[in-house]
């Protein structure tokens, strides 16, 4: 990974995705090694510091009683409710002071895997003048996903950290690396 990230210019953006205490070991929804990745995300957010490539973290932020939530007809069991220690960053994760938060998840009629569903995430990167992200976080298969290909259809560069991400399920991560390559996302590590 250290020789890709030699690769950092202007123009970049790191994003990291969902990278909090619900996905992590003990969580609500935790995602199996999910704890692994964190110095090495530490150090990619380290060496895009060094270089002056803007950070951006999402995280999932829902209100109880989430359409997402099996007891609402959803997949999953509650997770990341928000102001609660399960929806807060992961305690290890260095974010810097000035990255930019982006919060999904919030809407009572629908779920929001990407960071581009109804955020205005692709006019803030463009405000920035960013032109490619570098992706890492949580999870490879679901919201990693969703997102990559949604900043491809935005006509964003993307490179996935593969070392820097953990899936819910392995055969569903196998296929969304599959699907993100196809779609034109340079997958970083494997």
């Amino acid at each position: 990974m250290k020789t890709s990230l030699q690769e950092l210019q202007q123009g970049d953006g790191l994003l990291i995705i969902d990278v909090q205490n619900c996905f992590s070991a003990g969580g609500s929804l935790a995602i199996e090694d999910a704890d692994a990745i964190i110095p090495g995300v530490n150090a990619i957010i380290e060496a895009a510091l060094r270089e002056g490539i803007p950070v951006y973290a999402s995280r999932d932020w829902h209100p109880k009683g989430h359409i997402s939530f099996r007891e609402q007809g959803g997949e999953w069991p509650p997770h990341c409710i928000a102001d609660s220690n399960d929806a807060h960053f992961h305690p290890d994760l260095n974010l810097p002071e000035d990255v930019v938060i982006i919060t999904k998840g919030v809407r009572f009629d629908q779920d929001q895997n990407s960071v581009f569903d109804g955020t205005g995430f692709a006019e803030r990167l463009r405000r920035d003048g960013i032109k490619r992200l570098w992706v890492a976080g949580l999870a490879l298969d679901v919201c990693v996903f969703a997102s990559v290909m949604d900043a491809l259809k935005e006509g964003f560069a993307v490179k996935l950290l593969l070392q820097a991400t953990r899936p819910v399920n392995p055969a569903a991560g196998d296929e969304a690396l599959r699907k993100m390559e196809e779609a034109g996302a340079k997958i970083i590590g494997n």
